[in-house]
């Protein structure tokens, strides 16, 4: 089959890696594949050295006539069977530029929360009637999407983004950069902070934690609103804020813990996903799709939303013993290879585009 791909590569190859392989695999079992991004991406030659055929072009605005245009350009040459856009600016224009094709529209949906039937602009994305089918990164955002849509609630369906274990084989970070030693039990907690991500309910919880030798890393931007409460906790030297990090796989390995406390919003985790490669157990809460990820009192811990006890509890179970945290990270690295492999990946998205090319 053809697929035209609509989508933004313009991050980390770590960040984009789950998506584009899903295109790199297609390809390499005979379909044709079109992405649409942008050209300065420095990702265009891996993907064009992969047989993916590349097109510099991508939405100034949610409406871009230009895109729209030029989209409508290549289903015209281009006899397409899928159409498959990703993000905010994406949709909108690939919806209208699909009507009246013949090609049936794919869009992603990322996260829970925030898409109302109520709301306007969501009849510019997912709610568009030109959408033929909604894959969502996760279950819990499946349930979510699936009471907004008006039709075709079968074709809202989860695929998870698929993972290859080797992608994340990299060296642990060295703790002594970081005023660690080897006998330390390390948590890492890597975001980007909003208000979803929960970090007060984290500090919060640090007045709880029992081990001496508990310290705590911090990484990722927005932290700066939490400095005082940093501060006030009573293991406040043993917190490390070190700022943005373009090695957060290598940390994770590093972590004897991964701990992500979101209050709300989350789709798919990928800091629990470089975690799991890396062989670190977690402690995560019920939002989203993270309980998807973590088998509960095997892989890890799942708490309840926005209880700072329940969280520090986990981390004491864990902190006890270091070889604790080795059983559960190990079987979390199974449990990634065996339930979240990239192959999966793409024989669901191909079993998807059939269902709906025949439907």
């Amino acid at each position: 089959m053809k697929v035209l791909v609509c989508a933004s590569y313009l991050h980390a190859w770590n960040s984009i890696r789950p998506e584009a392989e899903i295109f790199i695999e297609m390809v390499r079992q005979g379909h044709e594949v079109t992405v649409m991004t942008q050209g300065e991406s420095e990702h265009v030659t891996k993907l064009q050295e992969n047989g993916v055929k590349v097109i510099d072009c991508y939405p100034k605005r949610k409406i871009c006539l230009q895109t729209i245009k030029r989209i409508r350009q290549e289903l015209t040459e281009g006899s397409y069977d899928i159409c498959y856009a990703f993000n905010s600016k994406t949709i909108p224009n690939a919806a209208f530029a699909c009507i009246g094709f013949p090609v049936k529209l794919v869009v992603y949906r990322g996260t829970t929360g925030g898409l109302y039937r109520h709301d306007p602009s969501a009849y510019l994305t997912q709610l568009h009637p030109r959408v033929d089918a909604i894959v969502c990164v996760s279950e819990a955002v499946r349930k979510d999407v699936v009471k907004r849509v008006w039709k075709n609630p079968q074709n809202v369906v989860t695929i998870y983004k698929g993972h290859e274990l080797h992608w994340y084989d990299v060296a642990p970070t060295d703790r002594a950069s970081l005023g660690l030693g080897e006998e330390d039990i390390v948590a890492m907690c890597a975001a980007h902070v909003r208000p979803s991500k929960g970090i007060s309910v984290l500090l919060k919880a640090t007045h709880e934690i029992e081990s001496k030798n508990f310290h705590l890393v911090l990484a990722g931007h927005g932290f700066e609103p939490h400095f005082q409460e940093m501060k006030d906790s009573p293991m406040a030297d043993r917190i490390h804020y070190i700022g943005h990090r373009k090695d957060v796989p290598s940390l994770m390995a590093m972590a004897d813990i991964q701990v992500q406390p979101s209050i709300s919003g989350e789709g798919l985790p990928r800091t629990i996903i470089e975690a799991m490669a890396n062989g670190t157990a977690s402690v995560v809460t019920t939002t989203g799709g993270s309980p998807e990820l973590v088998e509960d009192g095997c892989t890890g811990y799942i708490v309840p939303t926005n209880d700072a006890s329940a969280f520090a509890s986990a981390i004491n179970k864990m902190a006890a013993d270091k070889q604790i945290c080795r059983d559960m990270g190990e079987a979390a690295k199974v449990r990634l290879q065996k339930e979240f492999s990239s192959k999966v990946t793409v024989k669901k998205h191909l079993e998807l585009f059939n269902r709906i090319m025949n439907s």
